[in-house]
């Protein structure tokens, strides 16, 4: 069967966009684990619920305004803010 084009131009936006995912995703966890190993330094605890509760009502509303599911941005978030809290305790070594 003949390859579609409009799908393959499709597929090739999202290939290109998961590539940028992923490397937006390695920045943010070299920044969150540089915050982990200063935490640890400073003797601060691993995780701020008060951060992450306001970030968490920050990026619903924007993924409103960008027409994105705010429960699933929400729990995409909740995902990447557990690993970040998880490497945090890593860096104390606990």
């Amino acid at each position: 069967m003949p390859a579609d084009p409009q799908l393959a131009a499709f597929r090739r936006s999202i290939d290109n966009i998961d590539a940028a995912l992923i490397h937006m995703l390695a920045e943010r966890f070299r920044i969150t684990q540089a915050v982990g190993a200063y935490k640890a330094k400073t003797d601060l605890p691993p995780s701020d619920p008060g951060r992450e509760e306001r970030q968490i009502a920050r990026l619903r509303m924007k993924a409103e305004e960008a027409q994105l599911d705010p429960e699933f941005s929400e729990k995409f978030l909740r995902f990447i803010i557990d690993e970040v809290i998880r490497h945090h305790h890593q860096a104390r070594g606990d």
